[in-house]
């Protein structure tokens, strides 16, 4: 017996054609969607600012308005988390469609209004993740379609699978397989090919299918595509995706925490990958809460430098820029970067760009005053002196931060489509969030002659944003890969490799059922993607970037391909 669940949506933007993709695509018995980003949660704030009614994703209703009779007529029933900061309102938009749809909703997340009790400050937006038992009575009432809040983004898929197979609370391995599923599944197309290493490898790219996880009743999984569409799942797929956005093998959820450290996969066919073997841990004890404040304001502007003595034009404008500003932002930096070649046959590889970002809680320190003298500079400074736009007015930026709360202090309601409000009790059975002990590494290589190449010749790496850190998940396709990257790879191997991570606290995972080694650096993105502290803020470059980068490889394995 196995539940089919798709997935349409891996973010707030997503393809919008995806739902009707995945209902038209073949059979499915759910169809799920993730909205919300720790970004998001910033953008749904300020839209309920500015309009009470709002704070949901628009994006689900017009996908629900064109989609909506169809889903009913193939008996597909929809979970998203698309109500965001308003499910209630989401879940009112969706009856005022009049498709007849039993609409269900839950709520109980947002704690704005309990923040300063709670000990969590003074956010825009304050919300803990929920689990999937909500969700799960919702669809015990008979729902076609159930809006969520801030639950875990593995959470949509959770709820239905509990519910198709009457899981109980502490069936922790089958719970844990879930979750795994979930996480694969849950980014939408990169299971399927997107923002992947080998993706030269890839014979159809033009437009990668969504994902589809089939669960079975023991929480094992297969993981797929509908039949026709681009992209492919592949064990490297999939690998990228378990290894994104995580930190060691315990990965928490509400419900359960799922060892991904036990994951096994293997090919069943052509895309089609086999996830089992996973092993559930009861919860922790406490719930994450997302928290997003309004950091303050900023504002930027970028120089085009061309040609010779690059270095001193950009001095000189740093140091006329500064001398010129009536007054100093609380933070001023420059950055640098040098794109130029040397004796370059266009202009264009001919320029460095010249970055500068301010910010300030006074918005007239980033605003007019700033963007005035940037332009002022236009016949004054360096030879060839460019903007490559014109400065704006300072806007605000967010700062996210993760806290902790008992999940006794949460409350977590499920919304019936007959308006009846039924109390979901949080987990009972918990267990503290640990280390685990160091896994085995394989026996070291001998000594063996090497070549100096990219990382990239024969490693894949996934990366992205947790709050102001990121992870870099790096992996290989063989065991004589991984025996030489889980003793080359290690922290300060990484801090050489990425400069920028070189003050900073590193910590390195070995999953050996993986091959790979995950790497968790703190403070790289200041306090978090919407603060804008790098160029890449949600770091999805970063694993490209470490990839890039030379390190000497033993021969043997750099031209194996060619030596079988």
């Amino acid at each position: 017996m196995t539940v089919r669940i798709g997935n349409c949506s891996g973010f707030y933007g997503d393809r919008i054609s995806a739902m009707r993709e995945m209902l038209e695509g073949g059979e499915l018995d759910y169809l799920t969607g993730d909205y919300l980003a720790e970004l998001t949660m910033l953008i749904l704030g300020r839209d309920r600012m500015k309009d009470a009614s709002r704070g949901y994703a628009k994006t689900f209703l017009r996908q629900a308005e064109d989609c909506l009779g169809l889903a009913l007529d193939k008996g597909v029933k929809i979970v998203a988390n698309a109500g965001g900061l308003n499910p209630s309102g989401l879940a009112k938009a969706l009856d005022e469609l009049g498709s007849g749809a039993k609409i269900a909703y839950v709520e109980g997340d947002d704690l704005l209004s309990r923040a300063q009790e709670l000990g969590l400050g003074a956010p825009l937006t304050a919300n803990a993740y929920l689990g999937s038992w909500g969700i799960v009575e919702c669809l015990k009432s008979g729902a076609d379609v159930v809006v969520t809040g801030r639950v875990t983004d593995a959470s949509v898929i959770v709820g239905p699978a509990a519910h198709h197979f009457g899981w109980s609370r502490t069936d922790y391995d089958a719970l844990a397989g879930a979750v795994v599923a979930g996480h694969v599944i849950e980014c939408g197309t990169q299971a399927t090919g997107g923002n992947y290493s080998f993706f030269t490898e890839i014979p159809d790219m033009g437009r990668p299918g969504f994902p589809i996880a089939e669960i079975e009743a023991d929480g094992s999984s297969v993981i797929t595509k509908h039949d026709g569409t681009g992209g492919a799942v592949s064990v490297g797929t999939v690998t990228a995706q378990l290894l994104y956005e995580i930190t060691g093998g315990r990965y928490a959820n509400p419900d359960v925490t799922a060892r991904i450290d036990s994951a096994i996969l293997s090919t069943v066919a052509s895309d089609r990958v086999r996830i089992s073997g996973v092993q559930g841990e009861p919860p922790p004890p406490t719930l994450k809460v997302s928290l997003n404040a309004l950091g303050g304001f900023r504002n930027e502007f970028t120089l085009i430098l061309t040609g010779l003595d690059i270095e001193a034009k950009a001095e000189l404008a740093q140091k006329q820029f500064e001398a010129w500003l009536p007054a100093r932002p609380t933070e001023l930096d420059w950055t640098l970067v040098r794109t130029d070649k040397p004796d370059a046959d266009t202009e264009e590889t001919a320029s460095a760009l010249l970055r500068c970002v301010a910010r300030d809680s006074d918005p007239n320190m980033v605003g007019r005053q700033f963007s005035s003298v940037a332009v002022e500079l236009a016949l004054a400074s360096y030879p060839g002196f460019s903007l490559t736009a014109p400065p704006g007015n300072g806007a605000p930026y967010g700062v996210f931060t993760a806290g902790y709360v008992d999940a006794a202090e949460v409350p977590h309601v499920a919304v019936l489509p007959d308006g009846t409000r039924r109390d979901v009790p949080q987990a009972s059975d918990t267990k503290e969030l640990g280390p685990l002990q160091e896994p085995e590494l394989p026996e070291a290589r001998p000594d063996e002659p090497t070549i100096r190449v990219p990382l990239g010749t024969i490693a894949a790496a996934r990366s992205g944003d947790k709050g102001g850190n990121a992870n870099v998940g790096v992996w290989v396709r063989t065991d004589d890969e991984f025996s030489w990257l889980a003793a080359a790879l290690t922290v300060d191997q990484l801090k050489v490799m990425l400069p920028e991570a070189k003050a900073l606290t590193v910590t390195r995972h070995v999953l050996p059922h993986l091959r790979a080694v995950n790497f968790v650096i703190e403070g790289i993105l200041g306090q978090g993607v919407a603060s804008q502290a790098r160029f890449d803020p949600q770091a999805k470059g970063l694993g490209e970037w470490l990839r890039s980068r030379h390190i000497d490889i033993p021969e043997t394995l750099v031209f194996q391909g060619e030596l079988a």
